[in-house]
């Protein structure tokens, strides 16, 4: 699409938080050209805090915006939503600390904004095209980034549990990829982690209603809506914090058992670095990309 975009109309929600626990109203609002994602604060004289990177505050189990000590937490989800939807410019009203968990995955988020509608704006769309590639390793964990004529991820996990083993996901991203197979796909835990994290002031609004809560050896709450549903959660995870890039990516993402402090490290180091990316308003072809040896082949 040429042209850059928003919501035809206000759409909102209620839930919790899922690590605060605490009842938040979200309503996603339309906002002009130039805009990008902003939250506002409504609670705090509608403070704004753009999702840009530069903007992360934490990434431990969630992804946190702050700017000036005014915090968002649990962005992902949503993000991934509206960044898969072509949405370049809106609100995100919330009277809360943190964006509501609802069910645990990012269709609620598709459904309102089915709702909202689209509407196009007569302001061009600026792409951020990948011209070289940038890849990172950490204690095991990969992530890298190359040139690609799309967006496309690869994302592979790893637990050693028997529900989950190894799980691959490599999908173009767009609208109808991400409402069909990533967005119903819902966070998960392990029971034997909830006491800790309790400690921490972590998932105190967890349930069975809004996470898939495993054992040592089994699934707690199925069943599942994907035989892979916990690769493709994390694939979900992966284009909310991708989408802090601020504009429309042309690149392929590969993630190898990464989370979202190597998520966001990927979006900084590649911002920081003009040589890796050109700015581009129109669909022209990428540098051909070289080989990624290093991508996990599909289970």
């Amino acid at each position: 699409m040429a042209f850059q975009t928003t919501i035809q109309r206000s759409v909102e929600i209620d839930g919790i938080g899922l690590h605060t626990a605490v009842p938040g109203h979200l309503r996603l609002v339309p906002a002009p050209a130039d805009t990008g994602i902003v939250f506002r604060r409504t609670d705090l004289d509608n403070f704004p805090i753009e999702a840009h990177v530069g903007n992360v505050a934490r990434v431990s189990y969630a992804t946190s915006l702050m700017k000036k000590g005014v915090l968002i937490s649990t962005t992902e989800h949503l993000l991934a939503a509206l960044y898969s939807c072509g949405i370049d410019n809106c609100f995100a009203d919330l009277d809360a600390i943190e964006v509501p968990i609802l069910d645990g995955s990012a269709q609620p988020f598709i459904d309102m904004l089915a709702q909202a509608g689209v509407r196009t704006l007569r302001r061009r769309r600026r792409y951020l095209r990948v011209v070289r590639p940038l890849e990172f390793t950490d204690s095991g964990r990969r992530i890298g980034i190359y040139p690609a004529d799309e967006f496309r991820v690869q994302c592979s996990i790893d637990f050693p549990h028997p529900s989950i083993g190894r799980q691959h996901v490599d999908l173009r991203v767009d609208r109808d990829t991400f409402s069909r197979l990533l967005a119903p796909a819902r966070t998960f835990g392990f029971e034997r982690d909830f006491p800790g994290m309790r400690k921490m002031g972590l998932i105190r609004g967890g349930s069975y209603e809004n996470a898939l809560v495993l054992s040592d050896d089994a699934i707690l709450n199925g069943p599942l809506r994907f035989a892979d549903e916990f690769g493709r959660h994390k694939t979900l995870d992966l284009i909310g914090d991708l989408a802090l890039v601020g504009h429309p990516l042309r690149g392929l993402v590969v993630a190898q058992r990464a989370g979202h402090a190597l998520h966001t490290q990927l979006v900084t180091r590649l911002l920081a670095d003009p040589a890796l990316w050109r700015e581009v308003s129109v669909e022209t072809p990428a540098p051909a990309p070289r080989a990624v040896a290093a991508s996990a082949p599909a289970d």
